[in-house]
C-alpha cells in the first residue's frame, strides 16, 4: 500500500488553513500543522480522525518552538508539502501611522515566522531530494494599496525571498510563492469590513486550491504560483 502524502500547514485552525487541511485530510493526505489555540487544535484533530499527524500550538515567531515542532513532525516523515499560510493584517491606516510594535509584530509573523519554518523544515527535504515548499503571498505581494503598506511590505519580502532561495535549492526541491486569491475570511475582513462577503469563502476556495497544491511538484520552483 502507498503511504499517504503529509502535508505541513502553518496557522491550521482558522480561515484558509483550516479550509485546506481539511479537504487534504478527505483527500487521503496526512496532515500536520500548528495554530494559537489549543482548543480549536483539538476540534481540527476530530474533523481530520485517522489522517490527523503531529497538531500543536505554536507561535511561529519563536525560533526554538518551531525548530521543536519541526522535530516531532519529521519524527513521523518528512512532509511531501509544506504550506507556509499563517499570516497577519493590521487594521487599514497610513503607514506613518502603524505603531512601531506592530509593525516589528507583522514583521516577526509574516516574514521572520516563515524563515523560521524554511530553516526547520528544508534541509530533510533535501536530504530525502524531494518536496514542495509553498510560502503564502497576496495580490498585495504583486501589487499595492493604501493603507496596507505594512502587510505589502511582508508579501514584496515573502515573494523576493522565495524567488532567491529557489536559485539555492538541489534538483528535487522546490519553494514557490502563492497567491491564494481574495477569499471571505477574518483576515480580509480587517481591510474590506462587510464588503469581504462578496468573495468565495474558505471551504469554497479549498476545492480549488487543493487539488491545486497537492498536484505541485519539482517544476513549480521559483514560481510565482495563483491558486485558479
Amino acid at each position: 500500500m502507498t503511504a499517504a502524502r503529509h502535508l505541513c500547514l502553518t496557522g491550521c485552525t482558522r480561515g484558509l488553513g483550516r479550509a485546506l487541511a481539511e479537504w487534504m485530510g478527505r483527500a487521503g493526505w496526512t496532515v500536520s500543522g500548528c495554530g494559537r489555540n489549543a482548543g480549536d487544535l483539538r476540534t481540527l484533530r476530530g474533523a481530520l480522525g485517522a489522517r490527523a499527524g503531529t497538531l500543536r500550538p505554536l507561535d511561529i515567531t519563536d525560533a526554538e518552538a518551531v525548530h521543536t515542532f519541526a522535530e516531532e513532525v519529521l519524527a513521523s516523515g518528512t512532509p511531501d508539502l509544506v504550506v507556509n499560510n499563517a499570516g497577519l493584517l493590521l487594521p487599514p491606516g497610513p503607514l506613518w501611522e502603524v505603531p512601531a510594535e506592530d509593525f516589528r509584530r507583522i514583521l516577526a509573523v509574516n516574514v521572520e515566522g516563515t524563515v523560521h519554518l524554511l530553516r526547520a523544515f528544508t534541509p530533510a527535504l533535501i536530504a530525502r531530494g524531494s518536496g514542495v515548499i509553498v510560502n503564502l503571498s497576496s495580490g498585495w505581494g504583486r501589487s499595492t494599496s493604501p493603507g496596507v503598506a505594512s502587510y505589502c511590505a511582508t508579501k514584496w519580502a515573502i515573494e523576493g525571498l522565495s524567488a532567491a532561495m529557489a536559485a539555492e535549492l538541489p534538483p528535487g526541491v522546490a519553494v514557490a510563492a502563492l497567491n491564494p486569491g481574495v477569499i471571505d475570511t477574518d483576515m480580509l475582513r480587517t481591510a474590506f469590513g462587510e464588503a469581504a462577503a462578496g468573495h468565495p469563502e474558505p471551504s469554497a476556495w479549498a476545492e480549488r486550491a487543493g487539488p491545486f497544491l497537492a498536484g505541485l511538484n519539482a517544476s513549480c520552483n521559483g514560481r510565482a504560483l495563483t491558486v485558479p
